[in-house]
């Protein structure tokens, strides 16, 4: 989890590889209606995202039935989304990425081909909510390497242990 340019995906998708375990792509699930919104610089609202979340929570369902795991790159924002996430398995942790605001707005400016319109940073890191205590997760920074990452991850078993 985590605000544009956080690493979701980057990360996500090394994490899965590591667990060997399937990669899902939040990003692919947006409705072209939340898509067209973000791409013109329009923050998406609750009732935006609620279809959004409702297909990635079957998907993470349908994906852990089949897989037995999966890892889920999502931005998961709000303690409410990530509730919903969570009645697909309640054993579900999450890894909050964080970086400098500079560095997420240079990464975000940087990217090439996604819909995410460079001014919704700021939207996002105003209404995001951190981990809360009695959610299981960690929070860890994106500005390191993502092998030294990875390897602090399954150290600590914060997330690689389960």
């Amino acid at each position: 989890m985590g605000v544009s340019g956080s690493g979701k995906s980057t990360v996500g998708a090394a994490l899965a590889e590591r667990l060997q375990v399937p990669f899902i792509e939040g990003d692919a699930f947006h409705s072209k209606a939340n898509v067209d919104k973000m791409s013109h610089g329009v923050p998406l609202t609750d009732e935006d995202r609620a279809g959004w979340l409702l297909a990635l929570r079957d998907q993470l369902r349908a994906t852990i039935a089949t897989h037995g795991g999966v890892v889920l790159a999502c931005s998961s924002l709000k303690r409410g989304y990530r509730d919903v996430l969570r009645e697909a398995d309640a054993g579900l942790r999450f890894l909050h990425l964080t970086a400098p605001e500079t560095m997420l707005a240079a990464r975000v400016a940087g990217r090439t081909g996604h819909f995410m319109a460079p001014s919704l940073l700021a939207s996002q890191l105003q209404i995001l909510e951190p981990l809360q205590a009695d959610e299981a997760g960690v929070t860890c920074p994106s500005s390191q390497a993502v092998d030294t990452l990875l390897d602090a991850l399954a150290k600590s078993g914060a997330i690689l242990g389960r």
